[in-house]
């Protein structure tokens, strides 16, 4: 299993908890991101920046994403891509996307979009709280419990 993160937009305190269960599970993480995002000393983390631009980073983990990964992301398009291609997704508030849900959010998602192009002022998500972090370090394991290898980090699983 290889865990891609849409890294733009990912709070920092995730990325933390990704990076600590890369070292403890052997886990391959790689942020991918249209900055530089500094990453720890690991030979199983690694950042990957992509040129600027709309999406840049989104069609780079689509390419690149295989069935059986994990991709972290808030972009419900995104995610909706990756479930076709057979990934987990996670949100960073600990929100599992399946094919089953993935259909009402984008469903919400285009609605939400309606109302602000026809100026009603929706606001933004709400700050990412201590029990937004715990729901995600929480599904996170359970994901890893369930699908992760770890010998596939390290032997014969693909490079990052």
């Amino acid at each position: 299993m290889q865990v891609w993160v849409d890294a733009d937009a990912c709070p920092v305190v995730i990325r933390e908890i990704l990076c600590r269960a890369s070292d403890r599970r052997r886990l391959r993480v790689t942020l991918v991101a249209n900055q530089a995002i500094p990453v720890p000393r690991s030979p199983l983390i690694r950042s990957l920046q992509v040129s600027s631009g709309f999406d840049v980073a989104d069609q780079e983990i689509v390419r690149r994403a295989e069935p059986g990964d994990l991709v972290v992301t808030a972009d419900i398009p995104l995610a909706a891509e990756v479930l076709e291609k057979g990934a987990y997704v996670l949100s960073p508030r600990g929100e599992e996307y399946t094919r089953q849900s993935i259909g009402a959010r984008l469903n919400m998602r285009d609605f939400m979009e309606t109302l602000r192009a026809s100026g009603v002022q929706t606001g933004g998500p709400p700050p990412l709280s201590k029990t937004d972090r715990k729901a995600f370090a929480d599904q996170l394991d359970r994901l890893l419990t369930r699908y992760h290898r770890p010998d596939e980090a390290t032997e014969g699983g693909r490079s990052p």
